[in-house]
């Protein structure tokens, strides 16, 4: 298993949590210090470390491991005066006074070595059969963590071929990181600018020297707001200055798919279309009717003129031959009956519609409208609506606007959505997402009397000797199984995620710990009930459950989620396939 190099990469929430764990190892077995190394081989990286300022200096140092390390079973030197050359080199010119030394491997859920966590002390000591398990239970932990990290650069290499296989659509990509100012644009972005690809840049910096200065204080505004969670999403209509010099009307869009732990943006992705023309076109609509219709009727989408009266009565006085893409009208049909629309358009959204046009009126205000249409034959479909209001002499309002096909677009954002908050090999939330639902529930716990909750953890036992013995594809068999299992016995308000490995969580609404023991009963049932079938043969499965109540008074989700962590420790060391209550 290759694992991302933390020397390649700005310290991260990842880095922190490791930074965390080894120095509550460090307090819980009072040792001078305590290392993390990551690697497969004989050499190893120091990841993270705490202790001595002599150690701290290692922190991208690397380890040779003596001969006796190469395999993957713990060690423990109690004494390195009588085995004085048991001690990696860096690690005995660091600490000269090192005396204790003990290792324990991380392993990946495949059983590749991953790395090592190490207790040093400049006292001889040993550790007994307790300490053991617990050193093993920390490495468990680490090896998890390493594996989510992976996981997560995994999710980026996806993304990355996702926006290669758009690339050629005629949709301009970018992809900013927020913590370094990089952006990175696609192939078509540039082009839209008339730009070669080594002719722009990847900063943040440069990238704002293109925008119009008139417009630049608005975009940052604008990225701002969506930055500090005051908007869904980020989209601005906005100048671009061209390679030749001339700007272009651009409309630029995106979200935020990357969050650290304290709520901080990290990565940004989104896209920019050119608009210049959809303005251009406004402008000379005001200009000459009879030039509005020869050009309209050619360009994608429906430009229209709509007219309400001072009475509130409404009538579209032009409609472009677009209409018939995007509503399956023909331009009679709607200027002669603009009630038409409300057959059309999705139920759930007629009444933004009807709204957003009634605020417009009323403030003089652009209508802009992201809704749903239903077609005959066509399906479900996503239509933009844009449009600016002039007030008339009669007291009356008039629109001239575009309305076009944004289906595409929409699909687009709903697979980046789904990206972000989904495991792709279980379908389930995956970490992060589950964390921010488990989020989400203890807030009603805590603002809602009465009212309880549960999470269960669940670990598939004996795993490992599944992928042992058939191979990862038979272990990815194993876990999508579960996962189906799991989600037929959820309820609408309950959730589940894939926390890494053969681990999963399910957050219950509203349930007491026996209702959620009896839940985890089932899913044992279910699970006995249906092995995996692998060719003629059927692989039976079981799973440990540690089961914890979400609590007024806990102040983040972690704090149930780590009791449920210890219930299901204390199932596991029980003897499997058992459920424990914390």
């Amino acid at each position: 298993m290759q694992l991302p190099s933390s020397s390649s990469a700005p310290h991260s929430a990842s880095d922190e949590r490791f930074d965390n764990l080894i120095r509550l190892l460090k307090s819980r077995f009072g040792v001078m210090a305590t290392v993390m190394t990551t690697g497969a081989g004989g050499i190893q990286q120091i990841r993270s470390c705490a202790g001595p300022a002599c150690v701290q200096a290692l922190s991208d140092g690397l380890v040779t491991l003596p001969p006796g390390f190469r395999g993957d079973d713990p060690v423990v030197i109690p004494d390195l005066l009588q085995q004085p050359h048991g001690c990696p080199e860096a690690l005995a010119q660091a600490l000269p006074d090192l005396r204790f030394l003990a290792a324990c491997p991380l392993l990946a859920p495949d059983g590749a070595l991953m790395g090592r966590l190490w207790l040093l002390h400049d006292q001889p000591r040993d550790l007994d059969a307790e300490e053991q398990q617990v050193l093993r239970e920390f490495a468990e932990l680490a090896s998890g963590m390493l594996v989510d990290r992976l996981e997560l650069e995994r999710v980026r290499e996806s993304e990355k071929r996702m926006a290669l296989a758009i690339a050629g659509s005629g949709t301009g990509i970018w992809d900013r990181n927020a913590l370094t100012g990089e952006i990175h644009y696609s192939t078509d972005w540039k082009a839209l600018l008339g730009y070669a690809d080594h002719e722009v840049g990847n900063r943040i910096e440069e990238s704002y020297t293109r925008v119009h200065p008139e417009d630049l204080a608005y975009v940052q505004a604008s990225i701002q707001a969506h930055f500090d969670g005051r908007t869904e999403s980020y989209e601005v209509e906005h100048r671009l200055r061209c390679r030749d010099g001339l700007y272009k009307w651009v409309c630029s869009r995106g979200k935020v798919v990357e969050w650290d732990e304290a709520g901080k943006p990290l990565r940004m992705v989104g896209t920019t279309t050119d608009v210049t023309a959809m303005r251009n076109l406004s402008e000379k609509m005001q200009q000459a009717a009879a030039l509005m219709t020869d050009l309209t009727n050619e360009i994608p989408g429906m430009v229209f003129q709509y007219r309400r009266q001072l009475d509130g009565s409404a009538f579209f006085s032009y409609v472009s031959n677009g209409v018939r893409e995007i509503y399956g009208l023909a331009p009679e049909q709607l200027t002669r009956n603009a009630d038409a629309l409300h057959g059309i358009i999705h139920p759930d959204d007629l009444i933004f519609y009807l709204d957003s046009l009634e605020r417009s009126a009323r403030d003089l205000t652009p209508w802009h409208l992201e809704y749903r249409v239903q077609l005959p034959g066509c399906g479900l479909s996503w239509r933009q609506g844009d449009a600016r209001p002039r007030p008339l002499a009669d007291g009356g309002v008039l629109w001239h606007g575009f309305i076009t096909d944004v289906t595409e677009r929409k699909l687009i954002e709903a697979e980046l959505q789904v990206f972000a908050t989904t495991d792709s090999l279980t379908q389930l939330s995956n970490r992060r997402h589950f964390m921010a639902q488990l989020d989400a529930e203890l807030a009603r716990v805590q603002r809602t009397a009465g009212y309880s909750a549960a999470i269960l953890m669940f670990d598939l036992d004996h795993f490992k000797a599944i992928n042992d013995r058939w191979g990862h594809s038979v272990g990815d068999q194993a876990l999508r199984h579960f996962s189906l299992i799991l989600r037929t016995q959820l309820r609408r308000t309950d959730a589940a995620g894939r926390m890494g490995g053969e681990e999963f969580a399910v957050v219950l609404s509203n349930v007491s710990i026996d209702e959620a023991r009896l839940f985890a009963a089932r899913v044992q049932g279910e699970l006995s009930a249906s092995p995996v079938e692998h060719g003629e043969e059927r692989l039976a499965l079981a799973v440990s459950v540690g089961i914890a109540a979400l609590h007024p008074t806990d102040t983040r989700a972690e704090a149930s989620l780590s009791r449920s962590d210890m219930a299901l420790y204390r199932a596991k060391r029980a003897g499997r396939n058992r459920i424990e209550c914390h």
